[in-house]
């Protein structure tokens, strides 16, 4: 039987009730009860950091999120106005994580919350069997692209790779313009081209629908430039320098929480067709009270009272 919110919350505060005389501790400190997250306007993003606020509530916390560019949500943890972001892309935001990791700002989590990603150049299928397969395929099409390559939000890393390869002339991709845009700007450009056959190359990334939403080959030969084995990624979650220390539950709680791209794939196709992220993030943990079990090992209450929940 699917359980709603209340049973969840119900099941999760009665487990912990009968486990209290032997398993309650300290609670964690006042300025731990609201847990602040970063945010972009990313489909996966959102569904993760759903499912960690959801989990959040159900354990006595509070939540907040703040939507900024990646820099600025650094900044912000830096100067305390944020404890957590689920979204540092490896090696895509690399440059953009390390003035603030070098200085102990920011804190990465020994393990990744996602480690099979892959982020790089992909082109429509129909394309590809055209010939535009790799990196270097891409100036034999510039006419048909219009000289564009689409990229995602300004100032992310990628971003600024292929810029850097434009200006340096790398794969003959001298004249191209890099057009920058939101996901949900770049997925309507893909559309479009998708419905009249028109030739496009942009930035594709997996998890997403995109790879159920349209027929996307991924390009080859990028040289190093997309990090090994052509765009490889993997995410991280990311705390402020100090937050383990002063909240080591929470933080336990944001270490615990892994995913894999059929799981992220799975939400953000609801996500993308409106429905709310929390409602989505309920629903998916609802489905995998095993998962959620593994999640909340070693982790308590908001006020120190033992959480966990019956794996059925």
């Amino acid at each position: 039987m699917k359980r709603g919110k209340h049973t969840f919350k119900f099941l999760l505060a009665g487990f912990a009730l009968s486990l209290t005389s032997n398993g309650a501790t300290a609670a964690e400190a006042a300025s731990c009860e609201t847990v602040r997250f970063g945010m972009m306007a990313w489909t996966d993003l959102a569904a993760t950091t759903a499912v960690a606020r959801t989990l959040f509530e159900d354990l006595g916390y509070k939540t907040t999120d703040s939507s900024a560019s990646q820099p600025i949500i650094f900044g912000a943890m830096r100067d305390n106005r944020l404890d957590a972001f689920l979204g540092y892309w490896s090696p895509s935001a690399d440059s953009i994580i390390e003035p603030f990791r070098s200085k102990a700002q920011v804190k990465v989590f020994d393990e990744p919350s996602l480690a099979d990603g892959q982020m790089t150049l992909a082109v429509p299928t129909w394309l590809a069997e055209k010939g535009l397969r790799t990196f270097q395929d891409i100036h034999k099409f510039k006419k048909e692209l219009g000289g564009k390559i689409y990229g995602i939000d300004p100032g992310t890393d990628i971003n600024r790779r292929l810029q850097a390869a434009i200006d340096a002339k790398r794969f003959d991709l001298d004249g191209f313009k890099l057009v920058e845009s939101s996901e949900a700007g770049m997925l309507s450009a893909v559309a479009r081209a998708e419905n009249r056959k028109e030739a496009i190359v942009l930035v594709g990334w997996k998890p997403h629908p995109m790879n159920i939403q349209f027929n996307l080959t991924y390009l080859t030969g990028s040289d190093g430039m997309m990090g090994a084995d052509e765009g490889k990624a993997t995410v991280w979650t990311v705390v402020r320098g100090d937050y383990a220390q002063q909240c080591p539950n929470a933080a336990r709680l944001l270490s615990n929480l892994k995913f894999n791209s059929a799981q992220e794939a799975k939400m953000m196709g609801r996500i993308l067709n409106r429905e709310d992220p929390m409602k989505v993030a309920r629903d998916f943990l609802d489905s995998n009270p095993g998962l959620v079990k593994e999640w909340l090992a070693g982790v308590t209450q908001y006020n120190g009272n033992a959480a966990a929940i019956a794996a059925n």
